[in-house]
């Protein structure tokens, strides 16, 4: 009896292998938009912490070391301890023990440049020496500064002579120390190697301190030298004693080995222990903003001055001003970052539409294979699972590269928030297809129901969803009108919203358009007109995600197309203001008769307008000066003009002979001399002359101030009308030809130059660096959006244009057949986006400053800098669309016709 053989289960193919091998196009192309979704992703983080933990560092480079060194001193030991206490508690060892506590007892996240931090004694009086060989420009004798600060061989290099040093043991008794100073020191007080400096002492013979070397800062911007800059540069104090010659005297630092620091004990300087910790820029983080004031404040005032009391000294007090700088920035950045999460959103949201479009593409290529998958017995379950798993193989791994690519192109920022922003753009495409399908195929249909936009009817659930957007839209832009970008997110979110309830507006009116047209379209001749609008009524109630995606990236590229052209013109308004002209030349006295044809020769200038500028003026023989401005009333009538800046007719500024001057002067000026009777006005050699205020005008070129007074130059004196200023008017004026042609004794600016100073700011360029290439990402996935909604519809236009064409239909009507079709969706987006942009500008802007990223933290002449509507940014991307619509449609008229009607029309096609 032979062995019963056991059924053999018929072998199954492996879906997902199954999968990909029958689609590799559609694999690879996924594959490649989840690496640039996920790259761009990963990357957006680290640029905005690259540039703000650049624009911190410049902040503190600003602030200058001796405001943001944290300073901790104690006053010298006390008097009642015995010589020897005194004299240990202020040597090195045991200021190194406590310096070592000290940086112990500072929390994360200020840390600290060990390099640039030093500790010491130091005199807190600086006593007036009575050697006669040191320089004293009034009589007063100079004074010196003794300092015995640590590190001084690894900072400064020895130009004569040698450093200092301490044979002995040094108390408050020992007659002579060693001391160095440095190259500017010894200049300016006229210190040799060798000299002898003898600081007076109470109760003894005066301290001798000779001069063993000169010293060369190796880093004199470091903190080291900078904190305390008497230390590398004397200082000529000058005493606030009345009369034109005010009493002065030098101010320099003797630098003492650290070892002979007892020795101020025995004199009258009252020495007092420092540690200098320099904060390091390389390792603060602007993320740790909110934890770096707080630690800041824990030093001047609560537990960290504790900690630091405990192991040094109970009276030490803490002295810094890193809080303001850390304020200061904080301002700024709080004012740029919303203007930044503005721009993320709308790209955000834009990425997102695109990735729900490529599941949504893919659901529909395999319809037919899911149903009649359903329609077996799959459940929805196993169903969505099994597209998931196939998803998920090949966008993983390209979202991995993707973010791989990202870390390799960004170095510097955190990897924890480009991970995350990596993942959440991976996720996406895995759940596009599953999601997508299992909405479609929930329910088991033997047919598919029609799903045109002019049958489906909006559901209850659609209407409340709709209805929820708008309140929050409402919401977001109210509030972002109220308090501005320093609200929370949904704010950022209000460009977005508005375009989002835009896209569902639109859909609705849509189908109402379309039965509008289909009147005057069925009069006309010929069939292609209503068979087009026939078509684009039949196109899927599923386009709402092309149309978001659209609206959404007009939206947000007019708002960020109208930022940065008002930044644009916030810095050019500002240039304008500080310099008055395209460029201008300067001088304290009258310029040579020659400048004016030298500077008119220079490339790049057009005009030159002479200006002499008299600032000890005093109208009605007063005290107040006011700056009067004799000039040429045609050439400055056209300045004023060409830059807006209180333009005027010319013939109202004329001179006439035998009459008082007429006048162009500021408000505050006309306010207090009064515009109908003439005055007299002092000039400063003392003649005079006599003018009426005849216009009125806020601004002048030609000065800065609010006071000024302008005549013209042909009524003043002689000496009175010789320039002392040229005003410029040109493009691209050559600042090197102009600063050469006028000479060393006028100051020139450019208004070139001038507006590019605005700009370079890590921080604030940073932020127009990413703004616009968030911009530009978003437009690029909405011109991907256009064109996988024209995908998706390809093979069914390709079919018809095929039967069409075996019925008569000819080239050009095919053309214009898949023209007229795509139209109504292009013009509707573009018109709405340019209509959404306008009215998201319009909403938004009472609550949106753009002076933070278009100007430099310091005082300003330029006004604030608001929100406009530019006509650019709202016309280009809209022309944009409806240029890739036309453009798609007729290239995939041209390509059909080519392929021919017998490759379209097989049998068997499921299209």
């Amino acid at each position: 009896m032979g062995r019963r053989r056991e059924p053999v289960a018929p072998p199954v193919a492996p879906w997902v292998r199954t999968r990909l091998r029958a689609a590799p196009g559609a694999a690879a192309a996924l594959a490649l938009l989840v690496a640039l979704t996920a790259c761009l992703a990963g990357a957006y983080p680290r640029a905005v912490d690259r540039y703000e933990d650049a624009g911190l560092r410049r902040a503190l480079r600003q602030a200058r070391p001796e405001h943001t060194t944290v300073r901790l001193s104690a006053p010298q030991p006390d008097l009642g301890l015995p010589p020897g206490r005194r004299a240990a508690a202020l040597r090195p060892a045991a200021l190194e023990r406590q310096y070592t506590k000290v940086l112990g007892t500072i929390g994360e996240p200020l840390a600290m440049d060990r390099a640039q931090s030093a500790y010491g004694v130091a005199g807190t009086v600086t006593p007036a020496v009575p050697d006669p060989w040191l320089p004293r420009p009034t009589g007063l004798p100079a004074r010196v500064s003794l300092t015995a600060q640590s590190g001084l061989a690894a900072h400064a290099r020895v130009r004569t002579g040698r450093l200092p040093r301490a044979a002995r043991p040094v108390d408050a008794t020992t007659p002579e120390v060693e001391a160095a100073v440095t190259a500017a020191t010894a200049e300016s007080l006229r210190i040799e190697v060798g000299a002898v400096i003898h600081v007076p002492a109470p109760g003894r013979r005066p301290l001798a301190v000779r001069v063993t070397g000169i010293l060369v800062p190796r880093d004199p911007d470091g903190a080291y030298w900078s904190t305390v800059p008497l230390l590398r540069t004397p200082s000529l104090v000058t005493l606030p004693t009345p009369g034109p010659d005010p009493d002065r005297y030098w101010l320099g630092a003797l630098l003492l080995a650290p070892e002979a620091a007892p020795a101020l004990l025995g004199t009258g300087t009252d020495p007092a222990r420092y540690w200098h910790l320099a904060p390091d820029p390389r390792a603060l983080r602007a993320h740790d903003l909110d934890r770096l004031r707080p630690a800041v404040a824990a030093l001047e005032s609560g537990p960290a001055l504790q900690r630091a009391r405990a192991v040094t000294d109970q009276g030490a007090d803490v002295d810094t001003d890193l809080d303001e700088a850390l304020a200061a920035f904080s301002r700024l950045r709080s004012g740029i970052a919303p203007l930044v999460a503005v721009a993320a959103a709308g790209t955000a949201t834009v990425v997102a539409v695109v990735l729900l479009m490529t599941g949504g593409l893919a659901a529909d290529r395999r319809r037919a294979e899911l149903a009649l998958l359903r329609a077996r017995g799959a459940s929805l379950t196993g169903l969505a699972g099994r597209l998931l798993a196939e998803t998920a193989v090949v966008a993983v791994p390209a979202g991995a590269l993707g973010l791989a690519v990202a870390l390799l192109a960004v170095p510097a920022g955190r990897v924890a928030p480009a991970v995350a922003a990596a993942l959440a753009a991976t996720l996406t495409a895995c759940a596009a297809l599953p999601l997508r399908a299992a909405l479609a195929h929930r329910t088991v249909r033997l047919t598919a129901p029609r799903e045109d936009i002019a049958s489906v009817r909006p559901s209850r659930r659609r209407t409340v969803a709709e209805l929820t957007l708008l309140v929050l839209a409402a919401g977001a832009v109210a509030g972002l009108r109220r308090r501005g970008t320093t609200g929370d997110q949904l704010v950022a979110l209000a460009p977005v919203l508005v375009g989002v309830i835009a896209a569902l507006l639109l859909l609705r009116l849509h189908p109402l358009l379309l039965r509008r047209l289909s009147g005057p379209a069925g009069r006309l001749r010929g069939a292609v007109g209503h068979l087009a609008l026939a078509r684009a009524g039949r196109t899927r109630a599923s386009a709402v995600l092309p149309l978001l995606a659209l609206l959404t990236a007009l939206t947000t590229a007019a708002f960020g197309g109208s930022v940065l052209a008002g930044v644009a013109a916030a810095r050019d308004r500002a240039a304008v203001l500080a310099v008055g002209a395209d460029a201008r030349a300067d001088a304290s006295a009258p310029l040579p008769a020659a400048a004016r044809a030298r500077a008119r020769a220079v490339p790049g200038v057009r005009a030159v307008t002479p200006v002499a500028v008299s600032h000890q003026a005093r109208p009605a023989d007063g005290q107040d000066e006011v700056p009067l401005l004799g000039v040429e009333p045609r050439g400055y009538a056209r300045l004023t003009a060409h830059t807006a800046l209180g333009a005027f007719p010319s013939d109202r500024l004329a001179a006439v002979r035998a009459r008082p001057l007429p006048a162009l002067a500021s408000p505050s000026v006309a306010a207090a001399y009064g515009t109908r009777r003439p005055f007299p006005v002092r000039l400063a050699d003392g003649s005079a002359v006599t003018v009426r205020i005849a216009l009125v005008r806020d601004r002048t070129p030609a000065v800065h101030g609010a006071d000024f007074l302008v005549v013209d130059r042909a009524g003043l004196p002689a000496p009175a009308a010789r320039p002392t200023a040229l005003l410029l008017t040109g493009d691209r004026v050559d600042a090197g030809a102009l600063r050469h042609a006028v000479g060393t004794s006028a100051t020139v600016r450019v208004r070139a130059e001038e507006r590019a100073r605005y700009a370079d700011s890590p921080l604030q360029s940073g932020a127009e660096h990413v703004y616009t290439a968030a911009v530009a990402t978003g437009a690029g996935f909405a011109v991907l959006a256009l064109l996988l909604s024209l995908v998706r519809a390809a093979p069914e236009r390709a079919a018809l244009l095929a039967r069409l064409r075996t019925m008569g239909l000819t080239r050009a009507e095919s053309r214009r057949l898949l023209i007229l079709e795509s139209l109504p969706q292009a013009v509707l987006a573009a018109a709405g986006g340019a209509l959404t942009g306008w009215s998201a500008i319009t909403l938004l802007s009472p609550g949106i400053d753009l002076t933070a990223i278009a100007l430099p933290t310091a005082a300003s002449p330029a006004p604030t800098a608001g929100l406009r509507p530019d006509t650019w940014s709202l016309a280009l991307p809209a022309l944009a669309v409806l240029t890739a619509a036309v453009g798609v449609a007729a290239l995939q008229a041209w390509w059909t016709g080519r392929r021919g009607s017998v490759t379209e029309l097989r049998a068997g096609d499921g299209r």
